[in-house]
């Protein structure tokens, strides 16, 4: 068991992790995962329903972007379609909160799933991207499949992007309960592959720190011995 205690996260982690709690977007027991895999927890981001349950994970994102020394100067903050577009806006407003000097000029766009060929058209709605640093936030990374997309449609209409920030790193390996032969994680394949930090407002080993349940905290303990990518 880590010998950490929740006070050595900083106060915006203990308190995004106390609304996750008590709101049950992070739930313990017996969860059956896509890749078969039985989790102790469960992370449910569709939970972030209210303005706010919203707002508090709006700043969580701000902070973790806003103290972060790994990330570098961005124009946009860009929200894939369609759980990524709240999570854009709502974050590029609490980081104006945080430093309206620094972030006032910041925009923020997502893409549509379908193109629209009328109005305004074309896939990308915000400002645009031609010529920008874009820092795409998103809620998790599993496969990696949604963010390659978000990112090659980035690219195409012009942009660059500098980083990827996510609310969760499960930290564990890619592939379902068989999958010994792949060591790393779906973030740290998306690092290597793209060359850009991606951050997460929490891992599971800040978790494992900030969750006082003892049984809990075994569990998820037990499940990172058994799963944990290699290498984070």
């Amino acid at each position: 068991m880590s010998s950490k205690s929740p006070e050595t996260l900083p106060l915006f982690k203990q308190t995004f992790l106390q609304t996750l709690l008590q709101s049950k977007i992070l739930t313990f027991g017996t969860f059956t995962l896509k890749s078969g895999r039985e989790s102790p927890y469960f992370f449910n981001a569709g939970l972030f329903n209210t303005g706010s349950l919203l707002t508090s994970l709006g700043a969580a994102y701000a902070n973790t972007i806003h103290t972060s020394a790994s990330l570098p100067p961005f124009d946009v903050v860009f929200g894939p379609a369609y759980k990524g577009i709240p999570l854009a806006t709502i974050t590029l407003a609490k980081l104006y909160e945080l430093a309206p000097e620094k972030y006032a000029g910041a925009g923020y766009a997502f893409d549509r799933k379908e193109v629209k060929d009328h109005g305004e058209g074309g896939r990308m709605v915000g400002m645009g991207l031609r010529g920008k640093r874009v820092l795409v936030v998103d809620d998790v990374i599993t496969a990696g499949m949604a963010i390659r997309g978000a990112v090659s449609a980035i690219e195409e209409a012009g942009g660059m992007v500098i980083g990827i920030v996510v609310a969760l790193d499960r930290m564990e390996r890619i592939g379902g309960v068989g999958a010994e032969d792949r060591k790393g994680s779906a973030i740290m394949e998306i690092k290597k592959e793209m060359g850009v930090e991606v951050l997460a407002i929490l891992n599971l080993d800040e978790l494992i720190v900030g969750v006082t349940d003892e049984g809990s905290r075994e569990r998820m303990l037990e499940y990172r011995r058994k799963y944990g990518a290699i290498g984070e």
